[in-house]
């Protein structure tokens, strides 16, 4: 619910548990931040802006008018005219000029939520949520900017974005536009953020904060493996359970800088973007810009309630298609059995044996296309190898669909080997600073995908591909970064665009397929999960985790993953051992477990790993089969942290009618003469009484307890014997 209090010129924007609210001040109507917290019952918190006390608004003392823009909260911060903490815009007009501030004008309140032009967000219909368009402008550039506020009657998140038009006579330039800004008190917070690098991505940093701008971004091109357009800040004795937790995600698969900023009056300032390194966006008159969307959350009950809050949000209002609420085909990917050496017998070989034990799918990855018998060429020439793919893709999809399996194919659209045909033919259709030689990257270039041409050529070429037979999944990678900015397609005074440009032309891209083929099952992945961000499942409902699939390495990697986004998202295969990136060997029954917590799927030879291991996959198909729905649709709890305790891992998914729960533990380094480890169960009702069956020791009988005493006693698990092993709890209601 939105709600304008005239009077006192307030705006009260309420979720389920949260208030946001928004004030105008002055004759010269700045707008400031008031509170952002638990629901409140009234409006009447405006004193919080300070404009009562020194500096005073510049109405009554503007001899200081320096020092309110530096005090201030504003709502939508601006630079260039007094605040001298990090700004949310930034303009520069024709003669040079970077200052501005925004007044407010106008505001209206919608049912529903606008769509945002040629972006990802979230969605829901006039019954579900409600949109704030707050209008302001500055008069002396000639520029009107529109601030978005959604709110969601089941959800407690609130979502924003951020619109800029040229109102005036003439162009200027956007140096800097962010999509929400935080002004609040410092309260001796902490700040939570996501690291890594390929193949050990999203691992949970925490660490205080302090004076100045602490921030995290990316502007390689993408969302990125190194950090992650994610932050938090949180009370210094937050838990998964308790205390407060301010948290903020960009709906968006480009560069982002989110940061917090302490200043001198201890006053923090939180904000989320488009990384302004390399950005400069020409607007002419009349023209417009539309800032991706920022998700907010606020919750005072830890990051428990945070993560609930994000993966309903997603669940629900972001992710779509016909896969949105459904299990997904368990596949065989051949990329770590064969990598390029395969072909047709050896991929139906694969096949035939894996149908045979309950597999659903085969993907054939990389080397089918072109000349591609290595990853040093053919990227951009996507014809079928027939010599290959001997008797040409339609008979091989036949076959495979013959064995009861769907088809899946791989594909890395955005880019282009210098030794292709397509660069022969266009070599001005990579991205390159012109005379200066160009930057390789796993021997390949990235396209220009601001030029039109590129993109219709492109997506035909894919399309073509998609047309010619039964494809019923695709795999679209990304496996290196954006540099060498320079496009021949743009003057010079729009080379600054190209950044983001590339990124919309992604989204229509991936828009235009999942519109031709709405049943395609679309799987995101860069290098792995360099690009896992909410942008990219608005138009996939999984996204490939990271390239390491070693099940150890995976524990942090997946954690940190589900502190944000639904198990149903998160791409988790089976892989052979000793694991291809790490080379730990672990037990396959280990493999099984942790990966049931995503998609679940195979990547390795089925025909040639042990006897052993191959007898447990109908096992392991069957649990998938029983367990998904509850995964998939379940609440997530974190019970326990490898990467904290650096002795086992825990987490939990309960039903929402609190009936079923499922509880994955995972001993990495077995210990001498330890007793069995109790683990503090969540989610369950206290009255209701559960049947708690370990599922894969049958050595323990089945016991049953109350939800009371399972979540304030605890659960005690047997001590497994050795090293890397599992232990999957199921509790039903009794």
């Amino acid at each position: 619910m939105i709600t304008f209090y005239e009077k006192d010129r307030v705006f009260k924007l309420d979720t389920p548990h949260t208030s946001y609210l928004i004030g105008i001040v002055d004759e010269e109507n700045f707008i400031g931040h008031i509170y952002y917290g638990k629901r409140l019952k009234e409006s009447e918190a405006s004193y919080l802006m300070r404009t009562g006390e020194p500096p005073f608004v510049p109405s009554q003392n503007n001899r200081e008018r320096c020092s309110f823009h530096d005090c201030f909260p504003f709502e939508y911060p601006t630079g260039g005219l007094g605040d001298y903490r990090e700004s949310c815009f930034s303009i520069r007009t024709p003669g040079g000029h970077v200052g501005s501030m925004l007044a407010y004008v106008s505001h209206e309140i919608i049912a529903g939520k606008p769509l945002l032009a040629g972006l990802p967000a979230t969605f829901g219909s006039e019954q579900e949520c409600t949109t704030l368009r707050i209008v302001c402008e500055d008069k002396y550039i000639g520029m009107q900017v529109e601030l978005l506020y959604t709110v969601f009657a089941d959800n407690d998140a609130i979502t924003r974005s951020v619109k800029v038009i040229n109102t005036g006579k003439e162009a200027f330039y956007l140096t800097k536009v962010l999509s929400a800004c935080l002004d609040m008190d410092y309260r001796d917070y902490e700040m939570i953020s996501l690291h890594g690098s390929w193949a050990r991505e999203r691992h949970i940093q925490r660490k205080a904060l302090g004076y100045g701008i602490q921030s995290v971004s990316s502007y390689r091109g993408e969302s990125s493996h190194q950090d992650h357009p994610f932050l938090a800040l949180v009370d210094k004795n937050t838990t998964q359970e308790h205390g407060e937790v301010y948290a903020m995600n960009f709906v968006y698969s480009g560069n982002f800088r989110a940061q917090a900023e302490v200043s001198q009056f201890d006053l923090v300032r939180m904000s989320m973007g488009i990384h302004p390194e390399h950005f400069c966006w020409k607007l002419e008159a009349g023209e417009s810009f539309q800032a991706p969307e920022v998700v907010m959350v606020y919750t005072d009950q830890g990051l428990d309630a945070m993560t609930g809050t994000f993966h309903k949000l997603y669940k629900k209002h972001l992710i779509r298609g016909e896969y949105k609420d459904k299990k997904r085909p368990i596949l065989i990917n051949n990329w770590e059995a064969t990598y390029f050496d395969f072909n047709t017998e050896k991929l139906l070989s694969i096949a035939k044996e894996a149908s045979k034990l309950g597999i659903e799918m085969l993907v054939m990855d990389d080397g089918w296309f072109g000349k591609r018998s290595s990853d040093n060429c053919a990227l951009g020439d996507w014809k079928v190898n027939e010599e290959k793919i001997n008797g040409g893709l339609k008979y091989l999809v036949d076959e495979v669909n013959k064995l009861g399996m769907k088809f899946g194919i791989w594909f890395e659209p955005e880019m282009i080997s210098p030794d292709s045909d397509l660069y022969r033919a266009h070599p001005d259709w990579a991205i390159a600073i012109p005379n200066r030689p160009a930057t390789e990257s796993r021997q390949q270039y990235v396209l220009d995908l601001s030029r039109k041409e590129v993109v219709d050529y492109i997506y035909e070429m894919v399309a073509n591909v998609l047309r010619s037979a039964n494809i019923e999944y695709v795999k679209w990678d990304m496996n290196r970064q954006l540099s060498d900015l320079g496009s021949l397609s743009l003057p010079a005074d729009r080379q600054g665009e190209l950044y983001h440009r590339y990124v919309l032309a992604v989204y229509e891209m991936q828009g235009r397929l999942v519109k031709e083929f709405p049943h395609l099952l679309l799987e995101n992945c860069s290098g792995g999960g360099a690009r896992f961000d909410p942008g990219m499942l608005y138009f996939s409902p999984q996204i490939w985790c990271s390239d390491d699939t070693d099940p150890i390495e995976r524990l942090e990697i997946q954690e940190g993953t589900a502190l944000i986004y639904p198990l149903s998202t998160m791409g988790a295969h089976v892989s052979d051992c000793p694991n291809h990136t790490v080379g730990r060997v672990t037990p396959f029954e280990t493999r099984g477990i942790v990966a049931l917590a995503g998609t679940f799927g195979y990547e390795l030879d089925v025909t040639k790993i042990p006897q052993e291991d191959r007898d447990m996959i109908p096992a392991q198909v069957a649990m998938y089969h029983k367990y998904n729905d509850l995964v998939r649709e379940g609440d997530y709890y974190r019970i326990a942290s490898c990467a904290q305790n650096h002795k086992f891992d825990c987490w939990q998914v309960v039903s929402e009618d609190k009936q079923q729960s499922l509880v994955t533990y995972v001993q990495v380094l077995n210990r001498a003469n330890f007793k069995s480890k109790r683990i503090l169960l969540k989610g369950l009702e206290v009255d209701t009484r559960y049947q708690v069956q370990f599922v894969n020791d049958e050595k323990v009988e089945p016991k049953v307890y109350s939800g009371d005493t399972l979540m304030k006693a605890g659960l005690l698990v047997p001590n497994p014997w050795g090293d890397f092993r599992s232990v999957l709890i199921e509790l039903k209601a009794v």
